[in-house]
């Protein structure tokens, strides 16, 4: 039992404890609330794989509810794009609710909180009302209107409702205490004037309520039990509870709202409004761009459901931000990758190699494993012939003792077949080689079972035979932002730290097994990292995006 409680992380111990003191466990409801304002990002996924997996681990249901009370921000769009993302993580919500559902109750609520004295419609501009908060020092200054007859507040909240006053004419305050420590209680905002389309409501309502008085209601109403929170949300606790005690029932459950630390990680940014920038200005091609930080970035970069729910688990839950190194999610993608994927051939920069001793015109076909860490995978059979592409940085005319792939004069293997041995190369008239010509042993080859087959050369090349390669469109895409932390330079704009060599496009041959590949197939390109077929393919045109090297190349660089 200690081991158990040793591996708990503190937001599990909250739920224990409160399962020993006040909770049943049918009690127990918890919620993933985003708002529709723009796509979903790793901050999000773990987020998301928290509320879901404790729901999971206490079998109790977990809502998926929007927080749609900006209709100048919220789109149907990013609606959709979110369920799609949580469902192809793999998780299921039990109800699917909306803010927007609960907004006849919030507004008679906040009708009741005018007849209790407890609001009050304040005609000042957000400027007056902002310089009259005053400071974490000093105490805020009553709003002139704070008085207002229950009658006046109740005529002006009605109008407001109706469309009958201009955006930013009156906003609804609660009355609390202009002198709190707590910035945040000083006569909060509740409402606000906006006359604008909502994606569910139309143009019935006029105004929309705040993000805080929204929340905790919206908790209440749902019988959430634990509302968890991100670290920047402490502060905003006090006022979730005073909401909450203005309409609580001592026969319903009170929801509890508890915070933990964000996790930010390195080399992006995952402000909505900074990805949303990216995107206008084109940095990006859009949400999904396979640079970006979203999941739906991320999916069409070629990261698994699973690549992102291990990253998640593995930082766990915490009190203190910290920045996560990017290296770390990509770790987590190659570990399941190598279980999951394929492995094939393609050649990225290729040259010609020209084996002079082996017949004109013959194919061989040969046995090659499928997946090494999987059994089950099988084999496939992949055509060898007298030419093949190899990488062009594979060969070097003049090599030192440490170069272990092709030269002239040396063996090496080419996987799954012979031993070659280089002879010569044929230059054009700049000086660029356009062919080696090469040699290869005919009882070398890989699992026939003779002593040649057996024999020990220092490297092992990968290739493709050019009269069955198909020509395919390789994305190789890097880290968005060359600073570990872009948005942390206040000095500069983030948009300045844009690494410019983030994506590379070329052509280059892929093995004929792949000519069938779908959107979303996994392949490891052998000696060359994880790559996934992009949703812009077709028939005629294979498009890979490489979801992340064999190595990190950036350790190196720091």
């Amino acid at each position: 039992m200690s081991e158990e409680k040793e591996s708990l992380n503190f937001i599990e111990h909250i739920i224990e404890e409160d399962l020993r003191t006040t909770h049943e466990k049918s009690d127990l409801c918890f919620r993933f609330p985003p708002e529709p304002n723009g796509y979903l990002h790793i901050g999000h996924a773990s987020s998301i794989c928290l509320n879901f997996g404790l729901g999971e681990k206490y079998s109790a249901p977990v809502n998926l509810r929007f927080d749609d009370t900006n209709p100048a921000k919220e789109e149907q769009e990013f609606v959709d794009a979110i369920k799609r993302d949580i469902e192809w993580l793999g998780f299921t919500w039990a109800k699917e609710c909306y803010a927007s559902d609960y907004f006849q109750q919030l507004y008679d609520w906040a009708v009741q909180l005018i007849k209790e004295g407890k609001a009050y419609v304040d005609s000042q501009s957000s400027e007056a009302i902002a310089q009259q908060k005053g400071t974490p020092n000093t105490p805020g200054t009553a709003s002139p209107y704070r008085d207002r007859s229950v009658e006046e507040n109740l005529e002006l909240l009605e109008k407001m409702k109706n469309g009958d006053v201009g955006e930013g004419a009156h906003v609804l305050r609660a009355k609390i205490d202009m002198a709190s420590p707590n910035m945040l209680m000083r006569d909060p905002v509740m409402y606000r004037v906006l006359h604008k389309h909502h994606h569910r409501t139309g143009t019935h309502w006029k105004i929309f309520p705040m993000y805080d008085w929204t929340h905790g209601e919206s908790d209440y109403i749902e019988q959430v039990s634990h509302s968890f929170c991100t670290l920047e949300f402490l502060p905003h606790r006090e006022l979730y509870d005073w909401f909450l005690d203005q309409v609580y029932d001592n026969n319903k459950l009170r929801p509890k709202q508890r915070e933990f630390a964000r996790r930010n990680l390195s080399h992006t940014v995952v402000s909505k409004r900074k990805l949303a920038k990216l995107v206008e200005e084109g940095v990006v091609t859009g949400w999904d761009d396979p640079r970006m930080p979203t999941i739906s970035g991320l999916r069409r970069r070629g990261y698994t459901p699973d690549s992102i729910k291990n990253f998640a688990d593995s930082i766990g839950v915490g009190k203190r931000e910290n920045l996560i190194d990017v290296s770390h999610l990509e770790f987590n993608v190659r570990e399941d990758l190598n279980k999951k994927a394929p492995r094939v051939m393609a050649v990225l920069d290729p040259v010609k190699l020209v084996i002079t001793n082996y017949p004109e015109g013959e194919t061989e076909w040969l046995e090659a494993e499928n997946n090494p860490e999987d059994e089950s995978a099988g084999n496939r059979n992949i055509p060898f012939s007298r030419e093949l592409f190899i990488e062009r940085e594979d060969f070097q005319e003049e090599a030192n003792r440490k170069f272990f792939r092709l030269t002239l004069d040396k063996e090496v293997r080419l996987k799954n077949a012979y031993i070659i041995k280089g002879e010569r190369v044929v230059k054009d008239s700049e000086g660029n080689i356009t062919e080696i010509h090469c040699t290869y042993d005919p009882k070398s080859r890989s699992g026939s079972g003779t002593e040649e087959s057996m024999r020990k050369v220092k490297g092992t090349l990968h290739w493709v035979s050019v009269a069955h390669a198909i020509p395919a469109e390789v994305r190789l895409y890097d880290r968005l932002f060359t600073e570990p932390a872009p948005d942390a330079q206040k000095e500069k704009d983030f948009m300045e730290f844009i690494n410019p060599d983030s994506l590379q496009v070329i052509t280059a041959y892929v093995e004929p097994s792949l000519k069938d590949a779908q959107p979303e197939d996994s392949f490891q390109f052998q000696r060359l990292g994880y790559f996934v077929v992009d949703r812009d393919s077709t028939e005629d045109n294979l498009v890979f995006n490489r979801t992340v090297a064999l190595r990190d190349s950036w350790a190196k660089l720091a």
